[in-house]
């Protein structure tokens, strides 16, 4: 299925058999391509972050991952893994003919963009990243159990779901409900996860915001696959991202990351802006995880603008060899 307008599309791309991924295309066909990579996983796409990239001068490619929003089946954990996205990626950018792209994403999507970028560095023009998450353990840990020092109210609703006996782990906990196969187990686990996330995202309460994350079939696939990856580590081996750095240095890299951050914090953003100094680096000081608007959007855009003033040119040069 596909269909076009304005110069955008939006079709489904088959990655194997039984699996089928929702793209869409925005801005202008000739511009610089972007690849922009959602959170969760299994958060599915938002188009406020396509509205961090100028249409006239970009190429934006934003597509549900593996189980996420309208890609099918429907928060399905089978064959996925971190090496089967980054597959999934490559097979996207040689159907729509795009020779290099710019990788962006954010929380979960920054993890993502760092491993594709490691496995085809000579298919990426740079980076923007933020709400970095690196999958480490420590990452992991902090989301479960770290961040009750901050929000001890809604982590003891998070925890009171779980019985007693079972809170010393509770992303085992949550991930054996998850995957019951008892439909209501299931639900009833992923609003009480994605809620918790919800409500710990934004800088200021904003009710509005987690009653927008709470559908529950949505719900379901984000709250299904983060913990499939969680207690996977994310299929990456312990420091993979950090020490392979070196394959991706010498590109341009814009990295923006809320002070506050309270999902993905602060001390895995300044890890590794040690590892890659060469990279912008930009801390806003009011903002927590949620990035569709406030201050941490507007920097987005302006860490879009700078990366389009680096590419502009390498653009121009490739697409005259035909090489875009």
């Amino acid at each position: 299925m596909q269909s076009q307008q304005q110069g955008e599309q939006s079709f489904y791309l088959p990655v194997d058999e039984v699996r089928s991924l929702y793209v869409e295309v925005h801005g202008n066909p000739e511009g610089i391509p972007v690849v922009v990579l959602h959170g969760g996983p299994g958060a599915g796409m938002s188009l406020k972050q396509v509205e961090t990239f100028d249409r006239s001068t970009f190429r934006i490619v934003i597509f549900d991952q593996r189980g996420a929003g309208r890609s099918t089946p429907h928060a399905d954990l089978d064959g996925n893994t971190t090496t089967a996205l980054v597959a999934d990626m490559e097979l996207l950018r040689n159907h729509l003919g795009i020779d290099r792209w710019l990788v962006s994403g954010g929380s979960w999507g920054s993890c993502l963009a760092l491993a594709y970028g490691e496995a085809y560095p000579d298919r990426c023009l740079g980076f923007r990243l933020h709400g970095i998450f690196l999958a480490g353990k420590e990452d992991i840990d902090w989301w479960f159990n770290g961040v009750r020092a901050i929000f001890p109210d809604q982590w003891e609703e998070f925890a009171a779901f779980i019985p007693e006996a079972e809170r010393g782990n509770l992303l085992s906990a949550y991930y054996r409900r998850l995957t019951s196969g008892n439909a209501h187990e299931e639900v009833a686990a992923a609003l009480s996860l994605r809620g918790f996330s919800a409500k710990t995202q934004t800088f200021l309460p904003d009710p509005g915001h987690v009653a927008a994350l709470m559908e529950p079939m949505a719900a379901l696939a984000v709250a299904r696959l983060f913990t499939h990856y969680c207690i996977h580590g994310a299929f990456l081996a312990p420091g993979q991202l950090l020490r392979n750095i070196g394959r991706i240095r010498d590109l341009p890299c814009e990295i923006v990351q809320g002070r506050y951050d309270t999902v993905t914090p602060m001390a895995s953003a300044w890890r590794l802006h040690r590892a890659w100094p060469e990279a912008g680096f930009s801390i806003v000081t009011e903002a927590n995880h949620q990035s569709t608007k406030g201050p941490l959007f507007e920097e987005l855009k302006n860490a879009s603008e700078r990366l389009r003033g680096k590419l502009a040119a390498v653009h121009v040069h490739e697409s005259r060899q035909g090489m875009i």
